[in-house]
C-alpha cells in the first residue's frame, strides 16, 4: 500500500502505461509521413485500380460504378501489348547493364581521386541532374538527327549518314546519359566503407589485381550495385520523355502507350490497366533481381 502511494506521489507512471507510451511513440512520430504516403501514393493507386475495372463507352467515356475485366483480357491476349512490354523491359535491362559496366568503374575511380579533383569529378557526374530531362532529350535529338553533329562528322569523312533518331539505339543512349548518376552515386557510397588497406594487403600477399577486384572489392560494392540497378531499371522502364521524343510515334514504350490511351484515345480504364500491369511486371522483375543479387552477395561474404 505504502509503495503504491509513494509511486503515485513521485509522479511515476505504472510500467504498463510506460510500455504503452513507448509502443505508441514511434507510430505518432511516423503519422505525418504515413498520412502523406497514404494521400499521395496509396489513394491515387487505389483509384487507378478501381478505374481499370470500369467500362468504357466511346461516346460517354468511362462509366463509374461499373465492373468489367475486358481491359485486362484485351491487354493479356493481344501480342501487340506483349511486344511493347518486351521492348520496354529489354531497353530498361540494357540501360541498366550499360550503367553497371560504366558506372561502377567510374565510381571506383572517383573514390580513389584526391581533393580537389574528387569534388570536380563529382560535380561533373551530378551536373546533368540539374538540367531538365526534356531539355536533354531535345539536345540528343539535335545530336542524333539526320543533320546532327554525328552525321555531320560522318559526312565530313565521306561516310554515309546513319539513322539514329527514332530508333532504340537513340533511346538507350539518352537513357544511359540520364540514368548514369543514379548508378555512380550508390556505388561510390558503398566504396566509402571499403578499407583500402585490405586490398593492399591482398596485393602484397601475391593476389592479382583481378582477384582483388573479384574477391574483395566487388562483394563490398554489391549493395551499391544492387540499389543503383533497381533505381535505373525502374526509372528506365517507366520513362516517358525520352522515349516520346527520341522514339517517335511508331517506336512505343509502355509509358508512351499509357499517355496515348489517356490523352489521345481518352480510354482511361485501358490506360489504368496498362499502368497497373506495368507496375506489377516492374515489381516482379526488380524483386527477382534483388533476390538473385542478395544471394550472390551473401555467398561471396560467406
Amino acid at each position: 500500500m505504502s509503495d503504491s502511494v509513494m509511486q503515485v506521489n513521485n509522479g511515476a507512471a505504472p510500467p504498463s502505461r510506460k510500455s504503452t507510451l513507448a509502443f505508441l511513440l514511434p507510430w505518432w512520430m511516423s503519422a505525418p509521413a504515413l498520412l502523406l504516403c497514404g494521400v499521395m501514393l496509396l489513394v491515387p493507386l487505389l483509384l487507378t485500380v478501381i478505374l481499370s475495372f470500369n467500362t468504357f463507352d466511346t461516346d460517354l467515356g468511362p462509366q463509374s460504378g461499373t465492373f468489367t475485366l475486358e481491359h485486362y483480357v484485351a491487354v493479356l491476349t493481344d501480342l501487340y501489348y506483349y511486344a511493347i512490354f518486351w521492348r520496354t523491359f529489354w531497353i530498361a535491362g540494357l540501360v541498366t547493364l550499360i550503367c553497371i559496366v560504366v558506372g561502377a568503374p567510374e565510381a571506383y575511380i572517383l573514390n580513389r581521386m584526391r581533393k580537389p579533383w574528387r569534388s570536380i569529378m563529382l560535380l561533373v557526374v551530378l551536373a546533368p541532374l540539374m538540367i531538365s530531362v526534356v531539355v536533354r532529350a531535345f539536345g540528343w535529338s539535335m545530336l542524333l538527327g539526320p543533320e546532327g553533329l554525328i552525321n555531320g562528322v560522318l559526312a565530313a569523312f565521306g561516310w554515309e549518314p546513319v539513322k539514329l533518331l527514332y530508333t532504340e539505339a537513340a533511346i538507350v543512349i539518352a537513357l544511359v546519359h540520364v540514368m548514369l548518376p543514379f548508378m555512380v552515386i550508390p556505388v561510390w557510397t558503398s566504396l566509402q566503407k571499403l578499407d583500402q588497406g585490405v586490398a593492399n594487403a591482398a596485393l602484397s600477399l601475391g593476389a592479382s589485381p583481378l582477384t582483388v577486384v573479384r574477391r574483395i572489392i566487388l562483394p563490398q560494392v554489391m549493395p551499391g550495385i544492387l540499389s543503383g540497378s533497381l533505381i535505373v531499371f525502374g526509372l528506365s522502364a517507366s520513362s516517358f520523355a525520352i522515349p516520346g521524343l527520341l522514339g517517335g510515334r511508331r517506336l512505343k514504350m509502355m509509358a508512351t502507350l499509357i499517355y496515348d490511351e489517356y490523352l489521345h484515345e481518352l480510354n482511361w480504364p485501358l490506360g489504368a490497366t496498362i499502368a497497373l500491369l506495368l507496375l506489377l511486371a516492374n515489381l516482379v522483375v526488380m524483386l527477382g533481381w534483388n533476390r538473385m543479387l542478395e544471394r550472390r552477395y551473401k555467398k561471396a561474404l560467406g
